[in-house]
C-alpha cells in the first residue's frame, strides 16, 4: 500500500473504473463481430493490467518488444505476436521463448527478413511462425495488396513451414475524425486483408492467421467478414488523440499525470509544474487534430478538465501551463503546492515515461509495476 503523503510528483494515476469500461466495450464489439481480440500489450506493459483484459485464461496477445513477449510469458501467457518487423539479432531470443513452450509469431516484409528466419529455424531445429506484414494505407511497413513479392514470400516460408498469415495495422485511421471515415478505414482494411488471403489461397497457400488492427478501426468496424483476429492497445486507457478522434470521450480517459505547482510566471500567464516531457513525453499528437492541446489537458484532482488549460510547453522538467491561444478562459486559481492531473497525448508514450500506476483501491493506493525497455 502507498501512503498518499509519501507520494512524490508527478506520478502515473490509473482509474481502474474507467480502464474496465474502456476493456468491455471493445470486448463487447469483437463478441457482436465475432472475431477474437489480441489485445497489444504495449500500451499497459503490466501483468496487473493485463490479466484484466482476459475473463479466463491467459491471452493472445500482441507485443512490441521482445521484452514484453518475456515479461508476459514468464507470468504465463503463451499465445503471442511480435508485432514489430524481425531481424536477425533477435532471433535467438525468439528461439528460448518457443523452446520455453511459448508460441511467438514474428513479422516480416522482405526475402531477406524470410530467409534469416528460415535458415536460422532450420540451424535450431525450430519452426518460426512468421506473418507477412501487408500495408493498407501507406503509413508504415508492408508490401502493398498487388505486390508479387507477397506470393513469392509466403511461398517460400510455406515450403519451409514457416508460413502463418499476414498482418496489417491502418495506421490511417489515425486521420480520420468523423465516423464515416474511420469506419471506412475500418472497411478498407478488411477488403485489403481479404484481398490478399485469397490471392495466397488461389496460389496454394493456407493464410491460417488475417489480422488487423488499430484501436479507431476495432471500435468502429462494422463487419470483420474473413478477418481471423483484430488487434488494438491504447483502447484499455485511451488518450486525447483518441477523443481528438472522437473514438472516445475525455472522461474515458483512464490515466493521467499528477504533478505539482511548483511557480508562477503572472507577465506571461504561465502556471509551473514539476510535469516536463521525461513526464509527459514529447509526443505532440493533438498538434495536428482539430483542437491542439499542446502537451497534455489539465484537470483538477477530482478529474475535471479546467477550461481551455494546456501545458503549453515543457522543458526537461518543467511544465509550463497555460490558457489555449484564442480562448477567453481565465487562469485557475492554482497555488505552489496545489496538484493538477494532466490527461495524456498518447497513452503509451506517457506511460513509458514510469515504472508503474499508481492505483486507488478501496480507499488506499496501491502500486502496479510495469516494465519497460526493450
Amino acid at each position: 500500500m502507498i501512503n498518499l503523503a509519501d507520494l512524490t510528483t508527478p506520478y502515473l494515476l490509473l482509474d481502474t473504473a474507467k480502464m474496465k469500461r474502456n476493456i468491455d466495450r471493445l470486448q463487447a464489439h469483437m463478441d457482436k463481430l465475432g472475431v477474437t481480440l489480441r489485445p497489444h500489450v504495449k500500451t499497459a506493459k503490466s501483468i496487473d493490467v493485463v490479466r484484466r483484459l482476459f475473463a479466463n485464461g491467459v491471452g493472445p496477445i500482441t507485443v512490441s518488444t521482445l521484452k514484453e513477449a518475456e515479461y508476459f510469458a514468464d507470468h504465463g501467457f503463451t499465445d503471442i505476436t511480435y508485432a514489430v518487423g524481425i531481424s536477425p539479432d533477435k532471433l535467438p531470443r525468439v528461439l528460448e521463448l518457443l523452446r520455453s513452450g511459448v508460441t511467438v509469431r514474428v513479422l516480416l516484409d522482405s526475402m531477406a527478413q524470410a530467409q534469416a528466419v528460415v535458415s536460422y529455424a532450420q540451424k535450431v531445429g525450430v519452426v518460426i511462425p512468421a506473418l507477412l506484414e501487408i500495408d493498407c494505407d501507406g503509413e508504415r511497413a508492408g508490401l502493398t495488396k498487388n505486390d508479387p513479392k507477397i506470393v513469392e514470400i509466403a511461398k517460400f516460408l510455406h515450403e519451409n513451414n514457416q508460413f502463418s498469415g499476414i498482418l496489417m495495422h491502418a495506421g490511417g485511421s489515425y486521420h480520420c475524425p468523423d465516423k464515416a471515415a474511420k469506419e471506412a478505414a475500418a472497411e478498407h482494411e478488411r477488403v485489403t486483408a481479404v484481398a490478399v488471403r485469397d490471392t495466397l489461397q488461389k496460389a496454394g497457400i493456407d493464410c491460417a492467421t488475417v489480422s488487423v488492427g488499430s484501436t479507431p478501426t476495432a471500435h468502429f468496424a462494422k463487419d470483420l467478414t474473413g478477418v481471423t483476429e483484430v488487434r488494438a492497445g491504447v483502447y484499455v486507457f485511451q488518450d486525447l488523440v483518441m477523443a481528438g478522434l472522437h473514438v472516445c470521450a475525455l472522461s474515458d480517459i483512464a490515466i493521467s499525470v499528477v504533478a505539482t505547482v511548483i511557480g508562477h510566471r503572472p507577465e506571461k500567464g504561465w502556471i509551473m509544474t514539476d510535469a516536463g516531457w521525461m513526464a509527459l513525453s514529447r509526443d505532440r499528437g493533438t498538434a495536428q487534430q482539430e483542437l491542439d492541446l499542446g502537451y497534455g489537458l489539465v484537470c483538477a484532482m477530482d478529474g475535471t478538465p479546467y477550461q481551455d488549460l494546456i501545458v503549453s510547453s515543457t522543458s526537461q522538467e518543467h511544465g509550463i501551463v497555460a490558457v489555449r491561444k484564442g480562448s477567453k478562459a481565465k487562469l485557475p486559481p492554482l497555488e505552489v503546492g496545489d496538484q493538477v492531473r494532466i490527461l495524456p497525448n498518447h497513452a503509451c508514450a506517457t506511460a513509458s515515461q514510469f515504472e508503474g500506476y499508481v492505483v486507488p483501491d478501496n480507499n488506499q493506493l496501491v502500486f502496479w509495476p510495469r516494465i519497460n525497455f526493450w
